[in-house]
């Protein structure tokens, strides 16, 4: 899916043809309740313990664009959540959010990486941010703690090998060389986030209530005895809709059977 639109990635100007900057915003949704370790409970990335994170950083978006337009009438922008054809990361990088960690989460020294990131494209040109410097340093406990080697090499991760990927944007099966390897990450995974120094001395408890947990672990044979009514009626405004019925029984096979 990174092939589509390429073109818009590399300039924004293909998206809106009188952007002049770009604003990237982060939106910490930590937490910090842990993991469950029982044997009957399939784990669940952090970032979906709460409501879907799309629903709230759209409606702060809005918010502030209409603020934004009320200042300036000929303001223009376009924002995008997770979407659309533009480099989240890269953005935030460039924008002094923080650095890219070796697990190719961006890092802010305030809070660590427990956060979402928004792009907003505007018309309006700004001061520029300053870049922050890399400091992972020789730090590799990410790519150590990774049961399934995703991280290759440091900055670079295989999707294929990736437990969040093969948990939620796999539609296919799961290969059969990973079995035995998710420690029951039944949606996404935090691994390299939770054995990241950064995160375990600098994370913070979000002050959004939205992202306060409701679906912090899922027992394997109610997923199982799930429809497609009682999930959509269970996860209506979670992330974990996203894989569909079908993806998070497949997922629940593959961990429990």
């Amino acid at each position: 899916y990174m092939e589509k639109n390429s073109h818009k990635r590399k300039d924004v100007k293909e998206i809106l043809p009188t952007a002049k900057s770009i604003v990237s915003l982060a939106l910490n949704y930590y937490t910090p309740e842990k993991h469950s370790s029982e044997v009957d409970k399939g784990k669940v990335s952090r970032y979906a313990w709460g409501k879907d994170y799309h629903l709230v950083i759209w409606q702060k978006l809005n918010e502030l664009e209409t603020e934004l337009k009320e200042l300036e009438p000929e303001f223009e922008t376009l924002s995008y959540v997770d979407t659309g054809p533009v480099m989240d990361k890269a953005w935030a990088f460039r924008a002094g959010i923080g650095w890219m960690g070796k697990h190719t989460n961006i890092i802010n020294p305030e809070i660590g990486s427990w956060f979402f990131i928004a792009t907003l494209i505007t018309n309006y040109e700004f001061e520029y941010s300053e870049i922050i410097t890399d400091h992972c340093g020789t730090c590799t406990a990410c790519i150590e703690a990774c049961p399934t080697n995703a991280i290759v090499q440091e900055y670079v991760v295989d999707a294929n090998k990736c437990i969040s990927f093969q948990t939620i944007e796999n539609k296919d099966e799961i290969p059969v060389e990973l079995k035995g390897k998710f420690d029951n990450w039944i949606f996404g995974c935090d691994i390299c986030q939770d054995v990241c120094p950064w995160n375990n001395k600098f994370s913070v408890l979000t002050s959004v209530k939205d992202f306060y947990p409701q679906n912090k672990e899922i027992f394997f044979d109610e997923v199982l005895t799930l429809d497609n009514h009682s999930f959509k009626e269970r996860f209506t405004e979670s992330p974990i809709k996203r894989t569909k019925l079908k993806g998070l029984q497949r997922n629940a096979k593959f961990l429990f059977d």
